[in-house]
C-alpha cells in the first residue's frame, strides 16, 4: 500500500501514483480515415483513460502506423479487457502490452498483491537490448518527406537506402559499418566542415574547441575526409566511455535517452543532399559528427 508522505505535495503524490498505474499498449493500424478514432473508441468502451499517445510509421501494417498508448488500469483483468476491445477493431494488425515480464506476472497476483503498483514500462536492461530500436525510427531513414531536398533524386535515394540498410542490419558486438563515401558526398562534407570550422572560434564553447583538434588528430576529422564512426567510437570510449552505433533515422526521445543510459549515441551515416549543403530537415552525419560528437 502506498503511504502518503505528509511533507509531499498533493500534486507530486498524484503524479507518482499515475506513473505506478500506467500501462503501455502497442498496436498497429492501416492508414485510413478514422482508423485511430476506432481504436480510441475501444478504450472508451473499456472505460479507461489515456494519458499519452505516440505514433510512428509502421513496420507491421503496410502503409500504416504503430501506436504506443499509456492507459490508467488498476487490474490485470482491466488491461486484458482493453486489449480484447482493441483486437475487435478490424483494421488493427497487432496488439500487445509493452511492459516488464515481472510486472505482468504481478498483475492480479492474489490477496495481498500490489498489482500494477509494481508495474514498470519496458526499458533496455543490457546494451544488446538496444538492437530492438534498429527499425523503430519516427521518420526519414528509408523514406523521405516530399519537402526533402533529395526526395526527387533517385540516385540519392538509392544511396541512402544502401547506407540505411547497413544500420538496419547492425547488431551489438559487430564491427560498425564502414561507408566508402563518394566524391560528391565528400564535397558536401567539405563545404559544411569548412564553413563551420570558420565559425567555431566565435560561437563554440571552450570544451568544444578543446575536443575538435583531438578529433582531427585521432579520428581523421578534416575538410577532405568524412570520418568513420568506428574510429570515433573507439576514441570516445577511451576518453569518456561513450560509444557510437548506426541508426536508420530519427529515434523517439524515449529510445534516444534509453541509449544514453548505456553511454551509447546513435549516429546516422548518410549525408544531406548536395543541392543544399547548409540545410537538412533531419539528422545526418554532418549534424552528428560536427554537432553532437565534439
Amino acid at each position: 500500500m502506498l503511504q502518503r508522505n505528509p511533507h509531499v505535495s498533493q500534486t507530486h503524490h498524484d503524479a507518482v501514483t499515475m506513473r505506478e498505474l500506467r500501462t503501455t499498449l502497442f498496436f498497429s493500424v492501416q492508414d485510413q480515415v478514422g482508423a485511430l478514432d476506432e481504436c480510441l473508441h475501444a478504450l472508451k468502451a473499456a472505460d479507461v483513460s489515456m494519458t499519452r499517445i505516440e505514433s510512428r510509421p509502421s513496420k507491421v501494417a503496410e502503409r500504416g502506423y504503430d501506436f504506443f498508448v499509456d492507459i490508467d488500469a488498476r487490474t490485470k483483468e482491466l488491461v486484458e479487457c482493453v486489449v480484447e476491445e482493441i483486437k475487435r477493431v478490424k483494421i488493427v494488425r497487432d496488439v500487445r502490452i509493452v511492459s516488464s515480464l515481472g510486472a505482468l506476472e504481478s498483475l492480479g497476483g492474489g490477496e495481498g498483491s500490489q498489482g500494477l503498483d509494481q508495474q514498470v514500462p519496458w526499458f533496455p536492461r543490457k546494451v544488446s537490448d538496444l538492437d530492438t530500436f534498429a527499425e523503430k525510427v519516427l521518420e526519414m531513414g528509408e523514406e523521405l518527406s516530399s519537402d526533402h531536398p533529395g526526395a526527387k533524386d533517385p540516385v540519392y535515394r538509392r544511396r541512402r537506402m544502401e547506407i540505411v540498410q547497413k544500420a538496419k542490419e547492425y547488431r551489438s558486438g559487430q564491427p560498425l559499418p564502414h561507408i566508402d563515401y563518394t566524391e560528391q558526398e565528400k564535397d558536401t562534407w567539405r563545404q559544411v566542415y569548412t564553413r563551420l570550422r570558420d565559425m567555431y572560434p566565435k560561437y563554440a564553447c571552450r570544451e568544444f574547441l578543446h575536443v575538435l583538434p583531438l578529433l582531427e588528430q585521432n579520428c581523421a576529422y578534416g575538410p577532405d575526409n568524412i570520418p568513420q564512426i568506428e574510429d570515433i567510437s573507439r576514441f570516445l570510449k577511451d576518453c569518456t566511455g561513450f560509444t557510437l552505433r548506426p541508426v536508420m533515422g530519427l529515434l523517439t526521445p524515449r529510445d534516444f535517452l534509453n541509449s544514453l543510459a548505456f553511454r551509447v549515441f546513435h549516429s546516422t551515416q548518410y549525408i544531406r543532399h548536395h543541392s543544399d549543403p547548409y540545410y537538412t530537415p533531419e539528422p545526418d552525419c554532418c549534424h552528428e559528427l560536427l554537432g553532437h560528437v565534439p
